[in-house]
């Protein structure tokens, strides 16, 4: 197996990591990234067929399973009732259960709130221009996920402060620091929704936690312990990748040009989608080998992992014409935003709503929308979105 070497932390990877994907999809099925010390793939059929194989999964063997230090106990013990971390039967079990309360009608019917919320923030960004991370895309989906679970809007902040914190377990680099500060707003967050979901049993509402305390009741079991959990990854999975998606998709589309004309009723859905295939915010995900298999010709043991470079799949030129262009007139079809199999992403619908919703608002708003500055991305690997995004209107 070929070897490459490329830090996720260099300047230039941060800036565009999409020449390292085309070097390793160039060298074979898989190549080993010397950084990560795992083979990974950029190719669009064996990312593809990795993601729907059930001989490989999120959850490690159990011989090969790494030791927690005692200092990061409480955030696995979180992570230890995670959907995205689980497989069958457990993650079968949870996954049907959370479906049956974060139904696709509950998340369709979010569609006026989220346009009247759009219509507030723009109302509220100063005149003149601003920092659209931070006056748009950072608030309007921790908002949404506040008001879906059924918390107080004003704890948002709080919301926001916690999942920063928690993802950055999962970013290239990461200190004591960053690992202290994971495991303070993990327990913060733990104690703030223990405390919601007792008020719930008592006070039933019209709000996610209160559909999950009644799946919980129906026969089938959800603990709180996989409640709160659930909780944690609709707001960190969702919030942080949806707030990537808005910046990165804003930036294209006003450095090409693409204005309300794309935003359009018959035009926005497969606007959104080339938005998410083109640069997506999650890129590396990986997976555990459960057997011996040989995949794309290359052999595997069970205990080995392997990384499936989505962002690298995306621009595969074997499906897509032209992948590194951004042609929002692109024929829709399957890409790797949301990963694919068991594992598809569950906020899925959440998030291309929120986007098809928000997006055309955006620009009709302010027709004079442009960049005051060339946007950069944030060193946040293997997460992919701006620092900022300072605009004129």
């Amino acid at each position: 197996m070929r070897r490459l070497s490329q830090s996720p932390t260099e300047a230039d990877f941060v800036q565009n990591p999409y020449p390292f994907y085309d070097a390793v999809r160039a060298e074979g099925a898989f190549v080993l990234w010397e950084e990560y010390g795992i083979p990974v793939t950029a190719r669009a059929t064996v990312v593809g067929a990795a993601l729907r194989d059930r001989r490989l999964g999120r959850e490690a063997p159990p011989e090969f399973a790494p030791a927690i230090p005692p200092h990061l106990a409480p955030f696995y013990a979180v992570e230890e009732h995670s959907m995205l971390e689980l497989e069958a039967p457990r993650h079968t079990r949870l996954r049907r259960l959370v479906l049956r309360a974060f139904t696709s009608a509950r998340i369709t019917a979010l569609a006026p709130e989220i346009a009247e919320l759009t219509n507030t923030l723009i109302d509220r960004m100063p005149p003149g221009g601003c920092d659209l991370l931070e006056y748009f895309a950072k608030p309007l989906p921790v908002i949404i996920i506040a008001r879906l679970l059924g918390v107080p809007e004003d704890r948002a902040p709080d919301l926001l402060r916690w999942s920063n914190a928690m993802v950055g377990m999962y970013q290239a680099g990461r200190t004591r620091a960053t690992e202290d500060a994971a495991v303070r707003a993990t327990e913060e967050f733990v104690d703030f929704l223990r405390l919601y979901i007792a008020e719930r049993r008592s006070r039933p509402a019209d709000d996610l936690i209160s559909h999950l305390i009644a799946v919980e009741e129906a026969g089938e079991h959800l603990s709180t312990d996989e409640m709160i959990t659930t909780c944690i990854l609709l707001l960190n999975a969702g919030h942080e990748a949806t707030v990537h998606t808005i910046g990165n998709g804003i930036k294209t589309l006003l450095e090409g040009g693409f204005g309300g004309y794309w935003l359009t009723k018959s035009r926005v859905d497969g606007t959104v989608e080339e938005i998410l295939r083109h640069d997506p915010p999650l890129h590396l995900f990986t997976r555990w080998v459960y057997e011996d298999l040989s995949l794309a010709g290359t052999d595997f043991k069970r205990g080995d992992r392997v990384g499936l470079l989505l962002a690298g799949a995306n621009r595969d030129p074997g499906p897509w014409d032209e992948p590194a262009r951004f042609n929002p007139a692109r024929p829709v079809q399957t890409h790797f935003a949301f990963g694919a199999g068991a594992h598809f992403c569950i906020g899925a619908p959440l998030a291309r709503l929120e986007l098809a919703a928000s997006l055309p608002i955006l620009f009709q708003r302010l027709p004079e929308l442009r960049l005051a500055e060339a946007p950069r991305y944030a060193n946040l690997y293997h997460f992919h979105g701006l620092e900022r995004l300072l605009v004129r209107y």
